[in-house]
């Protein structure tokens, strides 16, 4: 297949370039603030680095449903990216040999993971919403030690 760009590909990727440093740099705020009011229950896929971009903030919450629902019901939409771990989907039926203990840990991060909204246009209120609600989830699993809300 041809990869290359048309010409209005082009000047819109042109555009955003300009401004790719500054949205990397808005994302990682996000996380650096997200981060802030994880629950002890709630474990951070981290593999940033200082100057990665920030592109999702995943994290492994043991009670995912229970904790999505919480947070539907503030108003904060959640995803997960990857509901079927690779050996279970249906192209590799009868074409991996896992042995007796198959994959115990994709399995358990296939239930557990979710990604929190993290995009560069954000609004400082629509980020603090999420920390105020990451906040409550933390009280509420009996976290008697989780940051102020107040930014």
């Amino acid at each position: 297949t041809d990869s290359r760009l048309d010409e209005i590909q082009a000047a819109v990727l042109r555009v955003r370039l300009k401004k790719l440093d500054e949205r990397n740099a808005r994302r990682r705020d996000i996380h650096r603030r997200y981060r802030r009011y994880l629950s002890p229950g709630m474990r951070l896929f981290d593999r940033t680095g200082a100057n990665g971009c920030a592109h999702l903030f995943v994290v492994r919450v043991p009670e995912r449903d229970r904790f999505m629902a919480f947070m539907d019901n503030l108003g904060i939409s959640t995803n997960v990216h990857y509901p079927v771990p690779i050996h279970l989907q249906p192209a590799y039926e009868g074409r991996v040999f896992l042995g007796p203990k198959k994959c115990v840990e994709a399995e358990r991060l296939a239930v557990e993971c979710v990604t929190l909204p993290l995009y560069p246009e954000m609004s400082d209120a629509q980020v603090h919403t999420v920390c105020a609600a990451l906040q409550a989830w933390a009280k509420q699993e009996g976290d008697s030690g989780a940051v102020d809300a107040a930014e």
